[in-house]
């Protein structure tokens, strides 16, 4: 009972992070290895991706009720990111994921050094595109994410995040609520293969959630309570917390 207490508690903070600036899995999966260190690392992934699925489900419906939702620029990059995230999965069998591993802490620390550099980044909600580049863009964006999703993965809402601010010129709420559109879609790619490959703790899996939904609302209130200031304090936070553990990693499987 304690063991499931611990992964409750883990999937509500998860949920709640992920639904604000993504980075949940930073605090779920490490949870979930711990608590089961003889599990088949695939079905605790699965299992994470399950949760997950319904944390940033309930986001982007409860962003969808409160925030306007940019379709036009989150609807084409998750159709591109669902497809992709396949092609990703496949390639990740086929080719190692090591020169990802080594390269992604010092994209990190770019991507910590601009927006920390820029004041303004994401204060002021100011499209760059319309129409048919609006939809190229999105579907650029969405391939390349859906794409690393799949191959690999750490990270990826928080990316999303910060390329709707840069290339979409949104402010950090209405970024935040475009990224977990497509989010939606990325877990969903992955989990077919995770549910078909028998991956996936299915009862455990529900019970995470159910605290997944309730900690994604807890954060999308807050989010949109205190506004794209908080938005952007929260995003430095987790992607400091991504280097340190990416940096880590790489140092590690080196």
């Amino acid at each position: 009972m304690i063991d499931f207490a611990l992964l409750g508690c883990a999937a509500f903070l998860a949920g709640l992070v992920d639904a604000v600036v993504g980075g949940g899995g930073l605090i779920q999966v490490p949870v979930l290895f711990s608590v089961f260190p003889h599990e088949v690392p695939a079905t605790l992934l699965g299992t994470s991706k399950f949760a997950g699925i319904f944390g940033t489900g309930a986001a982007a419906v409860n962003y969808a009720r409160k925030v306007r939702v940019a379709w036009s620029a989150a609807a084409p990059a998750a159709v591109s990111a669902l497809l992709l995230s396949f092609a990703g999965a496949y390639t990740v069998t086929k080719v190692p994921a090591d020169f990802v591993r080594t390269l992604l802490p010092f994209v990190l620390v770019a991507v910590a050094v601009y927006t920390f550099r820029k004041k303004d980044f994401g204060s002021v909600h100011a499209p760059l595109h319309s129409g048919m580049t609006e939809r190229l863009v999105a579907v650029g964006i969405g391939a390349a994410i859906g794409f690393y999703d799949g191959f690999f993965g750490p990270g990826t809402g928080s990316f999303l995040l910060f390329l709707y601010v840069r290339f979409f010129g949104f402010d950090f709420l209405s970024a935040s609520a475009a990224a977990k559109v497509v989010n939606v879609a990325c877990n969903l790619s992955a989990l077919i293969w995770f549910g078909y490959s028998g991956h996936i703790l299915w009862q455990l899996g529900l019970l995470m959630a159910v605290c997944q939904v309730a900690g994604s609302l807890v954060g999308t209130k807050l989010a949109i309570k205190h506004g794209s200031a908080f938005v952007r304090k929260l995003f430095l936070v987790v992607v400091s917390l991504l280097i340190v553990k990416t940096s880590v990693d790489a140092v590690i499987k080196w």
